[in-house]
């Protein structure tokens, strides 16, 4: 009988109310701590997916320069480099020079300067 009067007082202690409000607490305090945790794993993801991006554009860019290093081990990469670079050209080879055509240039101009803003500027210039 005392094992049983043992037992209801326990769970008269347990099923208080000041017990249960603690409980509730508790359980409040752990949710959002997981709350915040999800959060934070998902920051994580994201840092994740541009780290693995980044690694993939720097492998890329890897591959690329592995590939120039080939090329400028052999006689034809390294005279391309050369001739690229400084422009310049074997003996008895000419260089293109391609210039602009002046007159687009100074009609585009001229559409530029002849609108009523052109006049309004223009007195503004003369009055300064």
């Amino acid at each position: 009988m005392r094992n049983f009067q043992k037992k209801r007082v326990w769970r008269k202690i347990m099923e208080s109310k000041p017990v249960l409000v603690m409980l509730i607490v508790l359980l409040l305090v752990f949710s959002w701590s997981i709350i915040g945790f999800i959060g934070k794993l998902q920051v994580t993801s994201e840092n994740k997916k541009i780290a693995e991006k980044k690694v993939a554009e720097l492998q890329k860019q890897k591959d690329e320069y592995n590939a120039k290093i080939e090329k400028l081990k052999t006689q034809n990469g390294v005279e391309e480099t050369i001739r690229d670079t400084y422009g310049l050209a074997k003996e008895g080879e000419g260089l293109i020079v391609v210039v602009d055509d002046q007159s687009a240039i100074d009609a585009a101009a001229k559409r530029d300067s002849s609108g009523f803003w052109s006049h309004v500027f223009f007195w503004n210039n003369w009055f300064k």
